[in-house]
C-alpha cells in the first residue's frame, strides 16, 4: 500500500486532502477522560497541514443511530484536536451538509476542519452497497486525496473506511503503517520467547486469535472473566464467576491442543473474589479450587500476578489484549496493574491491543513509552492476529 511519506513526496501544498481518522474517544458528558486516539492520529495530520494541504477530517463516535445526536457530536473533539495540534481546526456542524461545503470551500492551505459524526448518516454503516457507496461519492467531494489512519475502523466495511478509498486515490497514514508493521511481526516470526496473554469477559471474543496463534507462541496466558470458563473446563467450579458454558467444551480441546504442541497455557491460581459485582464489594482471595459458591471472580489473585509476571520477565516478545481483572474496581485493579508493570519492567518486544488494554494502562497511571507498541484498535488488532481480511486494510492496498 502507499504511505504518507510517499504521498509528501510527491507533494501536497495547495491539494485537498480527506483524512479518516479515528477520533472515537471516551466522554464524560461534553469532557473527554482520554484522548490517546486524539494524540496518535495528530502527527498525520499535522504533517499534511504543515506542508500546506488542505485538509479535511472525518471520524465516527460511539454508536448513534444513523441521525443526529447531541450525545455524540464531534465538537469536543475537534476543540482538544486543535490543542494537541496547536493550530485552530474549524468544526462543520454537519457531515456532507451545507455547513461542512460553505467551510471546506473556505479552506485556504494548511487549513484542517473537522466534519461532525459520520455515523449521523446511515449510509456510512450500511449494509446496503447501493447507499453506501452514495455517501462514499459524498464524502469523496471533500478531497482530491485520501489518507486512512483510523486503524481503529479497518474492520468496518463502512463507507469511509472501504468505499472511500475506490474513489480516490489513497495512502495509509502514518499511525496504520505503523500498526500493520507492529502487528505482522506478531503473526510472522517473532523473537522468541513468545508470550500472548488474554484477558477481557469473554472467551468467545477471542476464540480466533488463539486459534490462530496457538501454534506460534511459546505460552499462552488466560486471565479476566475468561478463566472461569478455562477453569470449569479443567474441572474446577466458579461459583457465581462469569461463565460461558457452551464453550467449556472447546477450552477443554483447546487445553489439549495446547499440551500436544507443548504450548504453556497457563491459567490462574488464585483469584480475588466478591459477593456481587460492586467497587465496593469486601474483596476475598482465594484458590481457583477453592471458590465459594456464592462468590464471583472479579481479578486474578496476586500469586497469579506473580506467576504471569515471571512467564513476561523471561519473554523476548509479548502482545497483550484483555484486562485481568474488572480493574476500574480499585480492589479489583491489582492483577491488571502487575501484569502491565511487567510489560514496562521487562525487556522484551510488548505490544498492547488497544481497546480495554489500552485504557487500563491509561487509568492506572502506566507510562505509555514503556511499552513497545499500544494499539489503537482493540477489535482491529485482535481481527488481524486471527488472519482475517480487514476491509480497510485490503481498499488501500488495491
Amino acid at each position: 500500500m502507499k504511505t504518507l511519506d510517499e504521498l509528501l513526496v510527491e507533494g501536497v501544498n495547495g491539494r485537498r486532502v480527506l483524512v479518516r481518522a479515528d477520533l472515537n474517544v471516551p466522554l464524560d458528558g461534553k469532557t473527554i477522560t482520554d484522548d490517546g486516539r486524539i494524540r496518535a492520529v495528530a502527527p498525520t495530520i499535522k504533517a499534511l497541514a504543515d506542508a500546506g494541504a488542505r485538509v479535511v477530517v472525518c471520524s465516527h463516535l460511539g454508536r448513534p443511530k444513523g441521525a443526529p445526536d447531541p450525545a455524540f457530536t464531534l465538537a469536543p473533539v475537534a476543540k482538544r484536536l486543535g490543542e494537541v495540534l496547536g493550530r485552530e481546526v474549524a468544526f462543520a456542524t454537519d457531515t456532507v451538509g451545507s455547513d461542512a461545503d460553505a467551510k471546506a470551500v473556505a479552506q485556504g492551505d494548511g487549513d484542517v476542519l473537522l466534519l461532525e459524526n459520520l455515523r449521523f448518516n446511515k449510509g456510512e454503516t450500511s449494509k446496503d452497497d447501493t447507499e453506501r457507496a452514495e455517501f462514499a461519492g459524498q464524502l469523496s467531494a471533500f478531497g482530491d486525496l485520501y489518507v486512512d489512519d483510523a486503524f481503529g475502523a479497518v474492520h468496518r466495511k463502512h463507507a469511509s473506511v472501504y468505499d472511500v478509498a475506490k474513489l480516490l486515490p489513497h495512502y495509509a497514514g502514518w499511525l496504520i503503517a505503523k500498526e500493520v508493521e507492529v502487528l505482522s511481526k506478531l503473526t510472522g516470526k517473532p523473537e522468541q520467547p513468545y508470550v500472548v496473554i488474554l484477558g477481557g469477559a469473554k472467551v468467545s471474543d477471542k476464540l480466533a486469535v488463539i486459534d490462530n496463534l496457538l501454534d506460534k507462541v511459546d505460552t499462552l496466558i488466560v486471565g479476566g472473566g475468561m478463566m472461569f470458563t478455562f477453569l470449569a473446563a479443567k474441572g474446577y467450579e466458579v461459583g457465581s464467576s462469569l461463565l460461558e458454558k457452551d464453550q467449556i467444551e472447546v477450552c477443554r480441546n483447546y487445553l489439549e491442543r495446547a499440551a500436544e504442541l507443548g504450548v504453556e497455557l497457563l491459567l490462574p491460581v488464585d483469584t480475588t473474589t466478591a459477593a456481587e459485582f460492586a467497587a465496593d464489594a469486601e474483596p476475598l482471595t482465594v484458590s481457583v479450587d477453592a471458590i465459594p459458591a456464592e462468590r464471583m471472580g472479579l481479578d486474578i489473585g496476586p500469586e497469579s500476578a506473580k506467576l504471569f509476571a515471571e512467564r513476561i520477565a523471561g519473554a523476548k516478545t509479548v502482545f497483550w489484549n484483555g484486562p485481568m481483572g474488572v480493574f476500574e474496581f480499585p480492589d479489583y485493579a491489582a492483577g491488571t496493574k502487575t501484569v502491565a508493570q511487567a510489560l514496562v519492567d521487562s525487556e522484551a518486544f510488548s505490544v498492547v491491543g488497544g481497546g480495554d488494554s489500552a485504557a487500563a494502562v491509561r487509568t492506572l497511571g502506566l507510562p505509555e513509552d514503556g511499552f513497545g507498541h499500544i494499539s489503537t484498535g482493540g477489535g482491529a488488532s485482535l481481527e488481524y492476529l486471527e488472519g482475517k481480511t480487514l476491509p480497510g486494510l485490503d481498499a488501500l492496498e488495491k
